[in-house]
């Protein structure tokens, strides 16, 4: 394969011929962490011990630990972390790689390195935040599971040593590294700062969700009282119109004809598209005499976990379609119900609470379609559940829109990643 002009060809693939490949120890002083004496935790304290269960995806969650000491002896000092100082964890599940998660610490103060749990100290010549980023590169966490050797159970270790020998691309100049971790830690900003709109977001419409779906607060024009309706009644007390799927046995399920809507598809007020998609023959379909369902049906999901999730089904693409026996389809009269305001309802932790209460079974719980049938909801004039359904509909497509564009920007970053870390675009 042909290199190209200023390049050279290494383990990681093509660098500037002026980077260095080099191993990680001498890039960084590399610690294992303390065996602390949990006989000494205590719930509250000035030190908190960080554990290999507060590393999780690049996080650091100091809520997941009640491990503290007030006082600390001269062999526990020297383990107190400090900025900058990158965390990397040594054990996790062989076959799962639920290992290798790294934080680089900020602001916190007062946290001890536990075992099982690494730091590195960047040497003068790295920039911390750079290395950092390379901890998160496919090629540096390709070589620290190769590196992995079994422990006791089905548990996977890498030592410190093991870290010290894994080998990244540096930069010549400390320069040139602190611009690629610049543009780095901007991505990241821009994409915590989604997140955090998004979560406002959610807060904002669930807050709406609390009051115009219960009628504590109403929309302008509206006035009277609610009605009461059980779910069988919304649909006229019809069981063509609310009725279960199909018994459908593994041996007519094949790859392709009339489209099987499982449970899995059903979330909580979603259609969750999956990729594997199951079918049944048309000749099955006559044999089982099964029902058809159509785009706009409300299926819900007796079966845990949740059960009671419902969506409104959406168009697939698919010509024909069925559903599952633990699936009620639900098809409330239009005189009587908005669909999209139903769909609200049953999104709701009162729904869930209620549903939960009903259900039963000994291996997986669900809930009878007859004690479906008969949950009562609150109901205000048609013309208000159509008014209620459109704020919240305008609200999710707002979500919506800009869990669009965090993902977009994942992935940009995820190339940055590729590009910067490598060298294939320089900065300076």
């Amino acid at each position: 394969m042909e290199v190209k002009e200023g390049y050279k060809q290494t383990e990681v693939g093509l660098i500037p011929i002026d980077w260095e490949l080099g191993y990680m120890g001498d890039f960084a002083f590399i610690q294992g962490g303390f065996a602390f004496n949990s006989k000494k935790f205590q719930s509250t304290g000035d030190y908190q011990v960080v554990k290999m269960s507060n590393l999780y995806q690049g996080e650091l969650d100091l809520s997941r630990s009640e491990s503290f000491l007030n006082k600390l002896e001269n062999s526990e000092s020297a383990f107190l972390l400090k900025e900058n100082d990158i965390l990397i964890t040594l054990t996790g599940t062989v076959g799962k790689r639920d290992y290798g998660y790294s934080y680089r610490i900020r602001k916190e103060k007062n946290l001890l390195l536990n075992q099982r749990v690494a730091r590195m100290v960047a040497y003068e010549k790295a920039n911390p935040i750079y290395l950092e980023y390379q901890l998160k590169t496919k090629y540096f966490l390709d070589q620290f599971f190769d590196q992995a050797k079994g422990g006791t159970g089905n548990q996977a270790n890498v030592g410190t040593d093991n870290i010290a020998t894994i080998k990244i691309p540096l930069p010549p100049t400390k320069a040139e590294q602190t611009a690629i971790a610049a543009a780095l830690s901007d991505a990241d900003a821009l994409i915590s700062s989604l997140e955090k709109l998004i979560a406002k977001k959610r807060a904002i419409k669930q807050g709406a969700m609390q009051e115009l779906l219960t009628g504590k607060k109403r929309l302008p024009g509206f006035s009277g009282e609610w009605g009461v309706n059980t779910l069988l009644e919304l649909c006229g007390s019809k069981k063509e119109l609310f009725d279960d799927g199909d018994w459908i046995e593994a041996e007519f399920v094949i790859d392709e004809g009339i489209r099987l809507i499982q449970t899995g598809n059903i979330g909580i007020g979603v259609f969750v598209e999956k990729d594997t998609k199951k079918y049944i023959s048309p000749e099955s379909f006559n044999l089982l005499k099964c029902k058809e369902i159509h785009e706009g049906d409300i299926l819900i999901c007796r079966l845990a976990e949740p059960a009671g999730r419902a969506c409104i089904l959406p168009n697939i693409g698919e010509a024909k379609m069925i559903t599952a026996v633990d699936v009620t389809i639900f098809r409330p009269l239009e005189t009587l119900a908005d669909r999209k305001f139903l769909i609200s309802i049953l999104s709701t932790s009162s729904w869930f609470n209620i549903v939960n209460e009903k259900c039963g079974g000994s291996t997986r719980t669900r809930i009878a379609r007859s004690e479906l049938g008969k949950i009562k909801i609150k109901l205000p004039p048609l013309r208000e559940q159509t008014a209620i359904a459109q704020i919240l509909s305008e609200m999710d497509a707002e979500i919506d829109a800009l869990e669009k564009k965090l993902a977009k920007y994942r992935l940009l970053k995820q190339g940055m990643m590729q590009e910067l870390l490598t060298g294939k675009i320089r900065l300076v």
